[in-house]
């Protein structure tokens, strides 16, 4: 029987995932084969020796200590995509409130509670109402930051709108690029996407290349009283930039962003919503479904999908097989050398595939017959090789 740690509450939808015949879930387990989270923070937690996995329901893993637990052999999954249409509609509504003034609007008729003659409130609201004019989305250009899963829905939505759409996006993958409309105009760098949009969007990730990406420098290109959205994560951006760029005359009209800090507080140039992004009941049960499929898929099969540190590796199981698995230093000579244990104990290689990610190899092998504890021993022991499981038939 296989055992999942849960942190936070996950949605029932997703723990309903996991047969109980095969699955021992909750929260107070010790020896866990495989934990699942959202934003509880791992960084100053002891790691059980057991955990062979992590899937975080959700798409940003900064809560995980990653490059230790790589280096352990661990496989962190995250559920990209699977709030997706939450942060899509949310960004909707970001741009609706950066064109027109419907929440100025709001807090000056909230205002009004001392009128109580209707006539009199109506005949100043019509003389008031100009002061919350605004422009429509129709016709204008929308920039976004990150083409993949949640970009491309952003980049559908605002053609659908009847907006003008130019993305960015330097490490854009195959898949992405057959999800992105193709009247999408692709810039070459993220100074002309700038120049160029009267709204940009945020989507990538927070990783070391990202941190900070708007910044003052890349602000100096921004198209003057451009309504910037960021409802990816608050260190892509720098946040003293954002508030120059909104007090200069050249510089941003508008941030409207998910991430609140004190700095921000108070400006009508800014709109700050409490991380709401993600926070629908339905995205919260598509990530934790997803989450609870990869970890099962792993933990049964070993195939790996939607990993943030290991490569994507999915073989299907060879009928009447044992399965190993083993990851590695990714260095050469390793599955040589695993290999040639098992042709010296007579153990018939059924069908293999091995992939790398960075500093880390991953392989599954098909089998004929179960290796004995002595043979996965001498397996365990091959220079390099950072685990070995083996999964019976």
């Amino acid at each position: 029987m296989f055992k999942v740690k849960t942190y936070n509450q996950i949605s029932v939808k997703g723990l309903e995932r996991f047969p109980r015949a095969d699955y021992e879930v909750g929260s107070n387990i010790n020896h866990p084969d495989g934990i699942l989270l959202r934003s509880h923070k791992l960084h100053n937690e002891a790691l059980a020796e057991t955990v062979l996995c992590v899937a975080r329901a959700g798409a940003g893993v900064n809560n995980i200590p990653l490059e230790q637990y790589t280096q352990r052999g661990v496989v962190v999954f995250n559920t990209p995509g699977a709030n997706a249409n939450a942060v899509k509609e949310l960004v909707l509504a970001g741009l609706l409130l950066g064109s027109r003034g419907v929440l100025t609007g709001i807090e000056y008729v909230q205002s009004l509670n001392h009128l109580k003659d209707a006539a009199e409130m109506s005949k100043l609201l019509e003389a008031e109402k100009k002061r919350f004019a605004g422009n429509e989305l129709y016709g204008s250009t929308l920039g976004v930051v990150g083409l993949g899963a949640i970009g491309s829905m952003v980049a559908e939505m605002a053609l659908a709108l009847g907006m003008k759409v130019v993305g960015y996006d330097p490490a854009l993958s195959v898949d992405a690029a057959w999800r992105l409309p193709n009247r999408v105009e692709r810039m070459e760098n993220l100074h002309s996407l700038l120049s160029r949009a009267d709204y940009i969007t945020l989507h990538v990730p927070a990783l070391d290349a990202t941190k900070d990406m708007i910044n003052h420098d890349t602000l100096q290109s921004v198209k003057p009283g451009a309504r910037l959205l960021n409802f990816a994560r608050d260190a892509i951006v720098h946040t003293a930039a954002i508030v120059d760029s909104l007090e200069s005359e050249q510089g941003l009209g508008m941030y409207i962003c998910d991430f609140p800090e004190p700095r921000l507080m108070g400006r009508n140039d800014v709109v700050a919503m409490p991380h709401i992004g993600a926070s629908t009941a339905e995205a919260e049960e598509n990530c934790a479904v997803m989450a609870a499929d990869q970890l099962m898929e792993f933990l049964q099969h070993g195939n790996i999908k939607n990993s943030v540190n290991f490569p994507a590796v999915n073989m299907p199981r060879a009928e009447g097989c044992c399965r190993i698995t083993f990851t590695n230093d990714n260095v050469s000579g390793v599955l040589g050398n695993v290999l040639s244990i098992f042709t010296e104990n007579n153990v018939n290689v059924i069908d293999m595939m091995n992939k790398s990610r960075g500093n880390v190899a991953y392989n599954i092998l098909d089998v004929e017959s179960m290796p004995n504890d002595t043979i996965i021993d001498r397996l365990r022991r091959v220079e390099h090789v950072i685990s070995v499981r083996v999964l019976p038939e």
